[in-house]
């Protein structure tokens, strides 16, 4: 299977859109505010964005809590040349236990990390679908911890599924990780050491 360049499939999307001098509408699922700091700063000059905070493998409720007051935070204090607002899930952790029932064991990174990313990404399709947005991705692509083709090949899949569009990602690029470090450090943003789940 040939390697796609993520980066060049989302560069290519924007300079569409902007060459019809559009700027569509983008329901960003955001795990937390240090990864989404740079997702924002990038996207927002070409997206009108609606941040979308679902996150049930937070196993511990005053973390979940901690986590969104830290990305509201970021939403309010960084400037944006678009709109950005924020949707919030709630707080679901059985969403996710129901979800990775029997792979508890599973190692980090493997078929219990892919239960909970398509969980995720299933409830930003639906909804994207649902409230008519343009385009719907994910700031997990940031992390060099996870699987950029795994995430947008379940992008695309619910993509499919739900009649909305993915927009391909893979924001580690361009030192987009380092850029999430330093304006973790900029807006002082809480940077957890693990993703939220009880069993990592």
């Amino acid at each position: 299977m040939n390697k796609v360049n993520y980066q060049k499939e989302l560069d290519s999307v924007i300079a569409q859109n902007t060459a019809r001098g559009i700027i569509p509408s983008l329901l960003l699922h955001a795990c937390c505010a240090p990864c989404s700091s740079y997702c924002l700063e990038y996207l927002s000059k070409y997206f009108n964005i609606t941040v979308y905070y679902y996150n049930p493998n937070i196993s511990v409720k005053e973390e979940y809590e901690h986590r969104l007051s830290e990305e509201k935070r970021l939403i309010r204090s960084m400037p944006f040349e678009n709109p950005v607002g924020i949707i919030e899930g709630g707080y679901c952790p059985n969403d996710f236990f129901d979800a990775v029932k029997g792979l508890e064991n599973e190692p980090e990174g493997g078929k219990r990390c892919e239960k909970c990313f398509r969980l995720r990404l299933e409830s930003a399709a639906r909804l994207a679908s649902e409230r008519g947005f343009d385009y719907f991705t994910t700031t997990l692509t940031i992390s060099p911890l996870k699987n950029a083709r795994l995430l947008n090949t379940i992008g695309a899949e619910l993509a499919e599924k739900y009649g909305v569009s993915w927009l391909y990602s893979d924001f580690k690029k361009r030192e987009g990780y380092k850029r999430s470090i330093e304006l973790s450090r900029e807006y002082d943003l809480y940077r957890q050491n693990y993703c939220g789940c009880i069993f990592s």
